[in-house]
C-alpha cells in the first residue's frame, strides 16, 4: 500500500477533492438505500453499502491505473477503442426493448460475471478522446467542412443516433460537450452551426418517425415529451411525483439539515440513492451542505481548467477538457432537476451516487486527466523515440 501511494502522480490537489467526494458518497448512500431496502424490497442497507464501497474501491483502482498511462497514448487508444464503441452501442440497442420488464436498450449484461454494462458511458469518454485527437491533428491546418464529415463528424453522428433511442439526454450532453470542445479547439464557428442544424433536423425526423411508426421505438420518445410537458404544465405524474418530493425534502433540510441518515423522504422519494441523491443530501445536511458540495465540484472545475492550461501540448489541453468538462455539466444538471431548474434527465450525480458503470467511466474520465497533469512523465517526442519499436506507441507519436 506505501508504495502505491508513493506511485501516486499527478495533481494533489484534484486526487484530494476526488478522495473526499468519494468519502463522502457513503454517507448518502447508505441513508438513500433504506428506499432500496424497506420501499422496494431489495437487498439490506449494509449489503448496499458494500457493494457500493466495492463499486467504489474499483472505481479508484481505475484512475491509478489509468493516470500512470502517459497522454500520448490515447491518441492511438481512441483510434482503436472507437469501431469497438459503436459495435458495443449498435449491439445493446438491436438486443431489443425490454428485459424481465424494463428498458434495456440502454444496457449489456456481460457474460460469466453477470454484471450490467451501460456502453453509453464509456462512448462519452472514448468520443471525447478521438475529438481532442483530431481537433489537434488539424491545430494548424485550414479547416473545410467537406474533409471534417468523415473523420469527425461521422463518429460524432453515429455515436448520438445510437444513443438517442434510448437515452436523448445522455445523447444531448455527448453532443453539446462535443460542439463546446469543437470550438475551444478551434474548429470554425460557422461551421459548428450547420452541425447543430443538422442536428436538430436529425432529431426533428427520428420524432416524427417515432410518433408515425411508435413499434420502432416503443415508450422513449413519450417519456421524453412527457418529462418536458411535466416541466412546463405540471400535472399529477410519476416525474412530478419526484420533483414535489425533492422539493419537500430539499424545504425540509433548513439551512443545517436534519442530520445524517435522518432523511424522511428518501422513503418515498423514488432513484434517492441516485438520480436524486441531492434532495436527500440537501434534506439531511441542509443548504449549507448542499452549498458545499457544490463547491466542490466548482473547485474540481477549476482544477480541470488550472492542468489544462499548464498542459505543454495541445492535445493535453483538449483531452483534460474534453473528458473533464463532461462531468461538471452531469453534475449541475443532476443539481438543477432536483430543484426543478431542468426537466428530470436521469443522471446521476458523478463521484456520489451508487452506480457501476457511470461511476466507473467517471474515474476512467479522472484518471486521464491526472495522466494529463503528470508532470513526471516524459515528453511525447522522447516516448516515441525510447520506444520506436512499440506499434501502439509508434501509432500514437505519429497522430
Amino acid at each position: 500500500m506505501i508504495k502505491v501511494f508513493k506511485n501516486i502522480k499527478g495533481d494533489k490537489a484534484l486526487w484530494a477533492v476526488v478522495a473526499l467526494l468519494g468519502l463522502f458518497s457513503f454517507l448518502p448512500v447508505y441513508s438513500a438505500s433504506s428506499n432500496l431496502v424497506y420501499v422496494v424490497g431489495s437487498g439490506t442497507p449494509m449489503g448496499w453499502l458494500v457493494k457500493h464501497a466495492v463499486l467504489l474501491f474499483l472505481g479508484f483502482g481505475i484512475i491509478y491505473g489509468v493516470h500512470r498511462i502517459p497522454t500520448h497514448f490515447f491518441k492511438g487508444l481512441s483510434l482503436i477503442a472507437m469501431p469497438i464503441v459503436i459495435i458495443l452501442l449498435a449491439f445493446t440497442l438491436a438486443q431489443g426493448t425490454t428485459v424481465e420488464g424494463a428498458n434495456a436498450s440502454r444496457w449489456i449484461r456481460l457474460p460469466l460475471i453477470g454484471i450490467k454494462f451501460q456502453a453509453s458511458t464509456l462512448a462519452a469518454v472514448v468520443l471525447m478522446i478521438y475529438v481532442a485527437r483530431y481537433l489537434t491533428k488539424v491545430q494548424d491546418k485550414v479547416v473545410t467542412f467537406t474533409e471534417s464529415i468523415l473523420p469527425l463528424w461521422v463518429p460524432v453522428f453515429l455515436t448520438v443516433v445510437l444513443i438517442l433511442p434510448a437515452n436523448f439526454s445522455t445523447a444531448a450532453i455527448i453532443f453539446s460537450m462535443v460542439l463546446l470542445l469543437c470550438f475551444l479547439g478551434g474548429y470554425p464557428i460557422k461551421y459548428l452551426i450547420g452541425i447543430v442544424g443538422t442536428g436538430i433536423l436529425f432529431l426533428t425526423i427520428f420524432i416524427l418517425m417515432a410518433k408515425a411508426f411508435p413499434d420502432m421505438f416503443p415508450n422513449r420518445v413519450d417519456t421524453w415529451t412527457s418529462r418536458i410537458e411535466s416541466f412546463w404544465n405540471p400535472e399529477d405524474s410519476e416525474d412530478v411525483y419526484q420533483i414535489e418530493k425533492a422539493k419537500i425534502a430539499i424545504a425540509s433540510g433548513g439551512l443545517v439539515g436534519k442530520g445524517a441518515g435522518k432523511s424522511v423522504q428518501k422513503n418515498f422519494l423514488p432513484q434517492s440513492s441516485s438520480d436524486f441523491i441531492y434532495a436527500i443530501i440537501v434534506e439531511e445536511y441542509g443548504l449549507l451542505g448542499g452549498f458545499v458540495l457544490m463547491f466542490f465540484y466548482m473547485f474540481l472545475l477549476f482544477r480541470i481548467v488550472v492542468i489544462a492550461n499548464g498542459a505543454p501540448t495541445i492535445f493535453g489541453k483538449l483531452l483534460a477538457l474534453g473528458v473533464g468538462l463532461p462531468i461538471i455539466f452531469q453534475a449541475l444538471i443532476n443539481m438543477a432537476v432536483a430543484v426543478e431548474l431542468f426537466p428530470v434527465t436521469g443522471q446521476n450525480l458523478p463521484l456520489i451516487s451508487s452506480g457501476g458503470t457511470s461511476g466507473w467511466m467517471t474515474c476512467l474520465a479522472i484518471g486521464i486527466i491526472l495522466s494529463v497533469s503528470n508532470k513526471n512523465i516524459i515528453s511525447e517526442k522522447e516516448a516515441v523515440d525510447m520506444n520506436s519499436n512499440n506499434p501502439l506507441e509508434v501509432l500514437s507519436g505519429q497522430l
